[in-house]
């Protein structure tokens, strides 16, 4: 009798999580972290390349992001992908250096980065049961070609499902947690 590979299931489960929480690290809240941005991309030297790799992102205050960026011809596309970013952050250009002031939210921008919040997780949820269809599709094709029976099928199939609700548990969960730390002021 060949087996499901569980192992695989799990771990491309995992995978829809760390994207979720890659994707929530460039949401903001209320305080500056260098996470947020993450995300951005900047067009360098003809393909969009991570903040990261064009600058060193700093906090040197609770309110206030610092980018160093290292090459100087970099210095208006790593603005101009800030400035068009979802984070409504506006950056003040000092020579190298971008200072961004970040805002106070107001309640109509927290209440627009939950409904974000709420679209990640719901394609993560959808990613994990992408993964549960492909689980189900090998234990049917399994079970139509005889390798497993019945009786296996049924046991392999609950055991799909249930590693299916304990991720959606846990999105829902992390969902929760950022939508607290998003409202909180």
């Amino acid at each position: 009798m060949s087996e499901v590979d569980f192992d695989d299931l799990q771990r491309r489960m995992n995978g829809a999580i760390t994207a979720l929480k890659t994707e929530f690290s460039g949401l903001r809240t209320g305080r500056a972290s260098a996470s947020m941005l993450d995300t951005i991309m900047v067009d360098a030297y003809g393909s969009p390349m991570p903040i990261n790799q064009v600058a060193t992102v700093s906090v040197p205050e609770p309110r206030m992001l610092s980018v160093q960026i290292w090459d100087r011809s970099m210095v208006a596309a790593t603005e101009k992908a800030i400035r068009e970013s979802s984070l409504g952050i506006n950056p003040v250009v000092d020579g190298q250096t971008l200072r961004l002031p970040i805002p106070e939210l107001n309640e109509e921008r927290r209440l627009e980065l939950v409904k974000v919040a709420h679209k990640h997780s719901e394609t993560a949820k959808v990613a994990v049961r992408h993964v549960r269809r492909d689980g189900m599709d090998t234990i049917k094709k399994q079970e139509k070609a005889g390798e497993m029976g019945e009786d296996d099928s049924r046991v392999a199939s609950d055991k799909v499902q249930k590693m299916t609700d304990e991720f959606i548990a846990e999105i829902d969960s992390v969902l929760a947690k950022k939508e607290q730390e998003i409202k909180q002021i």
